[in-house]
């Protein structure tokens, strides 16, 4: 069940259900602060990227969507975090064409190129945190 207060959505994701809310959440948060449709789109395609990281490798997390301001900057905020496993080594997972599952190692370098800011933390045992934020204009 997605909670939200003034600004912010977080959404559970422990589906692939729970990703195409995510997404959804996103995209519309993204329109309300009046991103382009083209931003609107590399916002929820980041949440997708996301999400599916924490079905995929932790089972289960959580999205945080947040309106964000920087001086005159007004941005969406996107927060993946779980308690999965955790990742070995950050920089190899940003690596392009690097996969730990046999995919094409898209996924975590695709989000960095689409988005404004891009932060990762990640501890063996502990999970991951990565937080991505699209400023407006």
């Amino acid at each position: 069940m997605q909670s939200e207060s003034k600004g912010e959505v977080r959404v559970p994701v422990a589906s692939e259900t729970d990703l195409i809310a995510a997404r959804k959440q996103g995209r519309l948060m993204a329109e309300e602060l009046g991103l382009s449709p083209t931003d609107a789109t590399l916002v929820a395609t980041a949440i997708s990227e996301l999400a599916r990281n924490i079905v995929h490798y932790a089972e289960k997390g959580e999205i945080l969507i947040r309106l964000v301001k920087n001086g005159h900057r007004h941005g969406v905020s996107v927060e993946a975090r779980d308690e999965g496993p955790g990742m070995v080594d950050t920089r190899l997972a940003m690596q392009e064409g690097y996969s730990s599952s046999g995919g094409l190692g898209l996924g975590l370098p695709g989000v960095r190129r689409i988005m404004d800011e891009f932060d990762i933390s990640s501890a063996v045992g502990r999970g991951t945190r990565i937080t991505v934020t699209k400023w407006k204009g």
